[in-house]
């Protein structure tokens, strides 16, 4: 994995764990979008943690965030902690990408 990757992912990671499955109990009903969201966090939290220190295969996980947020648009009726996981994932998406 690249140094910028596991750079962002350590300062982030942690966050999102405790994050992501409180913004999907509370915001899923009016943002059933945020539930793909959340399983495709699982998602690459498990092939992170399965990798050790090779680099997992996540650019399926990443294109499917994409899609399914506009680009991590945030939408307008949501709190600053839906706001902060869209951008923590758009950080690490793009250090992914680099």
């Amino acid at each position: 994995m690249s140094k910028h990757f596991n750079d962002v992912k350590e300062r982030h990671f942690n966050k999102l764990e405790q994050y992501v499955p409180v913004v999907a109990r509370v915001h899923g009903g009016s943002h059933p979008e945020f539930h793909e969201v959340r399983a495709l966090f699982e998602a690459i939290s498990k092939k992170i943690k399965g990798a050790g220190s090779e680099r997992p295969e996540l650019n399926e996980e990443f294109a499917k965030l994409r899609e399914i947020t506009n680009n991590y648009t945030v939408p307008a009726d949501v709190c600053e902690t839906y706001e902060g996981v869209y951008k923590m994932l758009a950080e690490l998406d793009k250090a992914y990408q680099a």
